[in-house]
């Protein structure tokens, strides 16, 4: 198993480029996860802890805290909404609008084979802010900006409003991975200091399939 990318680390925090596939923490069934590699990760004699949670099939920026204060502070952060988060998603299908907001809330339900999320008017509030970045072929590239941390949030939002990720196998088609990548971080601990990740391969091949202008903007981005 090859250790994640690390984006930024400090004696208090790392970022890391958690790969598509790989679960934030140990599930019930086993197999790797970034836990596994929190050993090598560890200063002091506890710890790591994962600051939030990317879905196993999301990749991009995940924080991770070296100390406990750290964890405190940046989970304040994120439930007072004060951490910076930007996603990229390749969609099936292109908004007529070049941005907008999606409110939308959500909930949790039990199905034969696990569960998902789907809109419930008595559910969680789910706000999402989106921005078209290119377009071609059919499919889009957006920018998604997540008020609230709702699981599978931006997957729903999407697909509800027409424009499903793709390769999401729950709320559109499934394919060759899903092409949501958890972008951007800004966190309160360092002013001004914003963690990228570049798309992944999947991703960089989802935009070739469609046209240059749309490739070009992923492929640049995978470049940095």
């Amino acid at each position: 198993m090859t250790e994640p990318r690390i984006l930024h680390q400090s004696t208090h925090l790392i970022v890391i480029d958690k790969p598509a596939g790989l679960p934030s923490h140990a599930g019930r069934a086993g197999g790797p996860s970034v836990e596994d590699w929190f050993p090598r990760w560890r200063r002091g004699a506890d710890g790591p802890w994962l600051v939030h949670r990317l879905d196993a099939d999301t990749s991009g920026c995940l924080a991770i805290a070296r100390r406990k204060t750290t964890l405190v502070t940046l989970q304040r952060a994120f439930a007072a909404r004060r951490v910076g988060k930007t996603y990229w998603a390749i969609v099936e299908g292109v908004p007529a609008a070049p941005h907008g907001t999606i409110e939308l809330p959500l909930a949790r339900r039990a199905t034969q084979g696990g569960w998902r999320v789907a809109p419930d008017p008595r559910g969680d509030p789910a706000i999402t802010d989106w921005r078209r970045l290119a377009a071609g072929q059919g499919r889009a590239l957006l920018e998604l900006r997540p008020r609230t941390g709702r699981t599978h949030q931006l997957r729903v939002h999407c697909a509800e409003s027409g424009f499903p990720i793709v390769g999401d196998p729950l709320y559109g088609a499934a394919s060759d991975g899903l092409c949501l990548l958890a972008r951007a971080l800004a966190l309160p601990l360092d002013p001004g200091l914003i963690i990228t990740a570049a798309p992944p391969a999947h991703m960089l091949a989802a935009a070739r399939a469609s046209t240059l202008d749309l490739a070009q903007l992923v492929e640049e981005a995978a470049a940095e």
